[in-house]
Order: C-alpha cells, then sequence, then structure tokens
C-alpha cells in the first residue's frame, strides 16, 4: 500500500484534481449546451391558450399563452391583489399585436378569474404582425363577398394549403423564371455597355432583349392574377374582448387549435414548425420563420475559409520548419505567427474592408469590370472577402498545428527516403506530408471552431441582417463570390439585441444559438473522424 509520501511525491493529488477539474468543466459546458437546448427547443412546443377575466386590463377578458412565472416581493408590485407576499404572477403572450398596447403583460394570479382553456380558440401565425389568438367566426373567398358564418376548421387548413400553394407558385415565378430573365437582361444590359465602350455597335442585342420583355411582361400578367387570387380571401375572426377582426388568408403561416390537439396533432405541428425553422427564410425582420439562409451561408463561408486557409497555412509551416535555417529573421516570423493569434478579431475585419474590399476590389473592379462601374462587382463586401478575412484570422492555429506534427514525423523517414534517390520536393510530399495530414486536420478542426462563431469581422466585410438571394443559385457562374450572406452568429446578434420586442425573440435566440453550437459539432466531428482516419492509416499521432 502507497504510504502519504509516496502518494504525494508521485503527483496523485495533482492528478485527481487535473481529473476533476476536467469532469467539472465538461459537466458546466454538457449544462450549458443542454440548458440552450431546452430552452430553444421549446419554442417550438405548441403552448395551450388560456381565455380570462382581469381587472384593470384593456378589455374585460384576456387570452393568450402563458410563456413565464416567477415569485416577486410585494413591494415591487404596488397595486397587488391578496395578501399574499410574495406574489405569484405570470407573463403572458397575448399577440394581437396591432390590436393592443402590449404584446406580453403581466398578470397576478390572485387576480385572475374565470379562467378556462376554449377549444375553439385559434391561434394565426402571421406573416406580418406576429400572432393573433381569436375564434373563427367566417370566411369570405372574394373582396366584396359576405363572410359565410358555416366555416369549420377543416375547410380553413385546405383553404391555407391553396394559399400556400399559389405562393409558392409566385415565388417559383418571382425568383425562377423572372429572376431568370432579369440575369439575362443584365447580361445584355454589361454587353451592351462593354460594346458602347469599344466603339462598336449594340444593334444585334435589340431583339433579344425584346424578346426577354415581352416574356417578361406575359410574367407580370400572370402574376397580377395570381395576386389577386391569393389576396382576395379573408377570415372574421373575435378576439377576447369580442372585437371582430378581418385576416387576409394570405398573411396567415399556419392556423391550429391548441387546445383540441391530441399529442399525435402536438407532435406533427412541433416537427412542423421545426422543419420551417430549418428550411425557411427570415420573416418580420428576423423574429420569425427559419434561418436556411444563415445555416447555408455559415457552412458556404466555413468551407470556402478551410480551402483557402489550409495551403496557405500548410506552406507556411513547412518553408519555416523544412527549408528556413535558425536564424533571426527566422524566429521573428514565428513571434509574428504566433502574436497574430491574439489579435482582435475586429481588426481584422477592419483590416479586411481597408485591404481586400476597398484595395484589392476595387483594383479588380477598375481591371476586370470597367464597363460595371460605378457599381462595385468586387469592390464592396462579399462572400470571398470575408473568408479571406477568416482565413487571415485563423492561418496561425493552422501553421502552428502543422509545425507540431512536422516535429513529431521522425527524422529516418527522411533520410531513408532521401537515402533512396527521392528529392526533398518528392520526400516533402509522398513521405513527410502524409503523416503530417492528422495534424493539419487538428489545426483545420481548430480554425473551423473558431471561424464559426466570429461575427465582428464579418459585418465589416460581407454579412448582412437579410439576404435577397443564396450565394449559389442556377445563374452563370453559380458560386456568386461577390454576393452579400447571412450567417448564423450575426443572425443571433440580431434577434438578441436589434429586436424592438426581446420577450419575443428570445426564443428563437436559444433555437438558433442552439443551432449554430451542433452547426459547430457537427463540422468538428466530420474533421475529426478524418483525422482519426488519418492516424490509422499513417500510424501518426497529432496530439
Amino acid at each position: 500500500m502507497m504510504g502519504l509520501r509516496e502518494w504525494l511525491r508521485y503527483g496523485v493529488p495533482q492528478l485527481w484534481l487535473s481529473a476533476a477539474a476536467v469532469t467539472a468543466c465538461m459537466l458546466m459546458t454538457l449544462g450549458l449546451i443542454g440548458l440552450v437546448g431546452y430552452k430553444g427547443l421549446a419554442h417550438f412546443v405548441p403552448r395551450a391558450v388560456v381565455a380570462f377575466n382581469y381587472p384593470g386590463a384593456e378589455g374585460p377578458r384576456l387570452a393568450g399563452e402563458f410563456v413565464a412565472h416567477e415569485r416577486v416581493p410585494r413591494s415591487r408590485v404596488p397595486d397587488a391583489a391578496g395578501d399574499a407576499d410574495p406574489i405569484q404572477r405570470s407573463l403572458l403572450r397575448r399577440g394581437n399585436r396591432e390590436y393592443v398596447a402590449q404584446e406580453f403583460v403581466w398578470t397576478q394570479d390572485a387576480a385572475i378569474h374565470n379562467l378556462e382553456y376554449p377549444h375553439d380558440i385559434m391561434v394565426l401565425e402571421r406573416r406580418e404582425w406576429g400572432r393573433l389568438y381569436g375564434y373563427l367566426r367566417g370566411y369570405a373567398a372574394q373582396a366584396e363577398q359576405p363572410f359565410t358564418t358555416a366555416f369549420s376548421h377543416a375547410e380553413l387548413q385546405r383553404e391555407l394549403q391553396h394559399s400556400s400553394a399559389l405562393r409558392q407558385r409566385i415565388d417559383n415565378i418571382e425568383r425562377g423564371s423572372m429572376g431568370r430573365i432579369n440575369a439575362a437582361l443584365e447580361r445584355l444590359r454589361i454587353e451592351r455597355r462593354r460594346l458602347e465602350r469599344r466603339g462598336e455597335s449594340a444593334t444585334r442585342l435589340d431583339a433579344q432583349q425584346q424578346a426577354l420583355h415581352s416574356e417578361f411582361a406575359v410574367l407580370s400578367t400572370r402574376l397580377q392574377t395570381l395576386y389577386a387570387g391569393l389576396r382576395a380571401p379573408r377570415l372574421l375572426l373575435a378576439l377576447a374582448d369580442d372585437r371582430e377582426v378581418q385576416v387576409p388568408l394570405a398573411n396567415i403561416v399556419r392556423a391550429y387549435q391548441p387546445n383540441a390537439l391530441d399529442l399525435v396533432g402536438q407532435t406533427a405541428l412541433y416537427l412542423e414548425r421545426l422543419w420551417e425553422f430549418l428550411s425557411a427564410e427570415p420573416r418580420e425582420a428576423n423574429t420569425g420563420g427559419g434561418v436556411f439562409p444563415a445555416i447555408f451561408g455559415t457552412v458556404l463561408l466555413v468551407l470556402i475559409m478551410s480551402i483557402i486557409v489550409t495551403p496557405f497555412g500548410v506552406i507556411t509551416a513547412l518553408f519555416l520548419h523544412e527549408y528556413a535555417g535558425h536564424g533571426v529573421l527566422t524566429r521573428l516570423v514565428r513571434i509574428s505567427v504566433n502574436n497574430l493569434a491574439g489579435v482582435p478579431s475586429v481588426v481584422y475585419g477592419v483590416f479586411g474592408l481597408g485591404f481586400f474590399v476597398y484595395f484589392v476590389g476595387g483594383h479588380l473592379d477598375r481591371v476586370l469590370f470597367p464597363h460595371m462601374l460605378p457599381t462595385p462587382v468586387f469592390g464592396t463586401p462579399g462572400l470571398l472577402w470575408s473568408a479571406l478575412t477568416l482565413a487571415l484570422l485563423t492561418v496561425p492555429v493552422v501553421v502552428v498545428a502543422t509545425e507540431e506534427g512536422l516535429t513529431r514525423v521522425p527524422q529516418a523517414m527522411r533520410e531513408g527516403s532521401l537515402a533512396l534517390g527521392a528529392t526533398q520536393a518528392e520526400t516533402l510530399w509522398y513521405i513527410v506530408l502524409p503523416a503530417v495530414l492528422p495534424a493539419i486536420l487538428t489545426g483545420l478542426i481548430l480554425a473551423v471552431a473558431r471561424a464559426a462563431g466570429e461575427v465582428a469581422p464579418l459585418m465589416l466585410v460581407g454579412v448582412v441582417k437579410l439576404a435577397p438571394a443564396l450565394p449559389v443559385d442556377g445563374s452563370y457562374p453559380f458560386l456568386h463570390l461577390e454576393r452579400k450572406f447571412m450567417h448564423l452568429g450575426f443572425h443571433i446578434y440580431d434577434v438578441g439585441f436589434q429586436s424592438p420586442n426581446a420577450e419575443s425573440t428570445r426564443p428563437l435566440l436559444y433555437a438558433t444559438a442552439f443551432l449554430l453550437v451542433l452547426l459547430i459539432i457537427a463540422l468538428n466531428l466530420t474533421a475529426i473522424r478524418i483525422r482519426n482516419t488519418l492516424q490509422r492509416r499513417y500510424g501518426t499521432r497529432s496530439e
């Protein structure tokens, strides 16, 4: 049995303390991710809608969803009902933003009377003005048609499906056919300006332009007909205070009766709302809808950044370790590379804006796109400059990790290759680099983890609140590196700090943050799997 002196001499206490510290950090990290995930995924759960009488309210009756409960000292509620201390109160989301003074109100539980859960109360998720709570009273298919009171919830669902199909056809025309025509017209305009700059005639382009304008006019007429059919249907709803309001069917994304849903219906609605979050575009200034453009932009940015940063980082590490000597200049370069990792990220954003966007992009426009001036092509923030800025931000990580891997490659492998007649370049390419691939991927994993969460530099070099088009589409050249894009990190910042209604966007903030964490974990796990495969193949380790 080990004595106390031997126990201390061999460092067993330090070992246990280190293990306890690592375990505590892991538990705190998992707990934080779990908390964010719980609050984010709970955003899609359909809540029960309550209706009750409440004194002092704007109307005789309130309706909505309870989203929070708390106990506060009686001194914080001067007009508290009852004698209890502390006061139990609940935060009610009453919706109906355009008809009430406040969408969220605190209600004292002791003052609530005649609380009930009506089965026929309906929740409308709208494209504008948020949610509306009310009772279905009628439907009119045309603008001048009187409301039909005999209109069921099932019939409403069929009408919503028809409205959704019309909107999909409109989107296909606007973004598909009209987008293709606009892109063709833009190419003709650029070609016309190019010919005019050369002093050549552009009359041969008139026929093509006229044909495109004729096709565009036909599509515009069809679009007006579809819009007329989309905007005509209306719903008549009664609010909790018995006011009747009209709601255009085109403004409704989803309508459901949460108090009448069974477990299967609640699960289906939950999955539908979750899928909308992952696959749809934002609406209402990013306070509703989905985040698919932000997901797409984040993944594409990280992939392009990885393609740029890996060769630059590896080449730099190879030169410093295999070719450069041990002089003063080499030491200064290594110190500079290490110090770059500590520079604040916003400084990289300022540098990217000044050097990449204004200097490099401006010169590219003058050399390659003079016919487009004064409208910039690359002389404005975009996806390419964002990827280059993040590559510059993360290149020290790749350089350091690659150099660490190069020091672990046995010198005997190099000498054996050279002894067999291979050149130094062949030795590096066929012997050293395959053995260093796990270390390179380790640096890339760290670079991806840092780049995916950066926001400050991207705000200066390409990210926007809402991008009208994805950087990838069916128009030549298919990948548009000059376009601005959306990013999950900036979307979180925008929802959390720029939204005028913090209470309604807080659950969406948790959901987006949890999605960003999952995305970073997925990217890292993919790289780790590739690294482990290479480690087993070449028998080297990078950590």
